[in-house]
């Protein structure tokens, strides 16, 4: 991270990460507290491994990341992960060669240390701990929109099915109300998904099976612009 990026990031938490001193100890600095928590992120490290590296204690460490990571979820989320200009990004899938289209889906597992409750539920398809991030992309490659939490052996139709993504698409609200007609059908805005996704009137899926050259045609055009683009 550059340095411009890191204070630029310490100045919009500031709001929420400026502690005052006790007569105990002084309080850590905005710039030292998001120091220490992007540390953490970015490594393997222990809490008692990344306090050595900035000289607080593990216990320091631990409060860092909860109220930092609060602090981004509450303050920047929304003007981070937000859709934008539809109009903008429909033009970007169409210029990629899928018309109509405001964004691809696909989920994520994000690996995590085996909980004790119930921690068969965390071991996914391909055998290790993990919680599930769910998330639309635009043309770009930018998140606009994301689901987290759900674990890792949940599958992905389940999770799109219990979103807030879902509920809003089904009910015509996440997208303009902006049809184009092919093939003598009504078109609304879609997104792309792979064969995990449930076909729906605005989420397009691959063909499977005995394809022709339509179909394949068509299955190409939707791994070229969904598959390259989601996480």
């Amino acid at each position: 991270m550059r340095k411009g990026t890191f204070m630029e990031l310490c100045d919009l938490l500031s709001p929420a990460q400026k502690r005052k001193n006790t007569k105990m100890r002084a309080a850590l600095t905005v710039e030292k507290q998001v120091a220490v928590v992007l540390w953490k992120l970015a490594t393997p490290d222990s809490y008692r491994s990344v306090g050595n590296q900035f000289g607080v204690d593990k216990s320091t460490v631990g409060a860092a990341v909860i109220q930092v990571a609060n602090a981004i979820t509450e303050m920047l989320l929304s003007r981070l992960v937000t859709l934008g200009n539809v109009q903008v990004i429909v033009d970007g899938f169409a210029a990629m060669g899928f018309p109509n289209c405001g964004g691809a889906i696909d989920g994520t597992h994000i690996p995590i240390l085996g909980p004790d409750h119930l921690s068969s539920q965390y071991v996914n398809r391909k055998v290790y701990f993990s919680m599930v991030l769910q998330a639309p992309v635009d043309h770009k490659g930018h998140f606009t929109d994301i689901d987290m939490g759900w674990p890792g052996k949940v599958h992905d139709a389940r999770i799109f099915r219990n979103s807030g993504l879902f509920e809003q698409l089904q009910e015509g609200t996440y997208f303009p109300d902006q049809k184009i007609t092919v093939g003598g059908v009504e078109m609304p805005i879609v997104i792309l998904g792979d064969p995990a996704y449930p076909l729906m009137p605005w989420l397009m899926k691959p063909y499977t099976g005995t394809q022709d050259s339509s179909k394949e045609q068509f299955n190409y055009r939707l791994s070229k612009n969904g598959g390259r683009l989601c996480i």
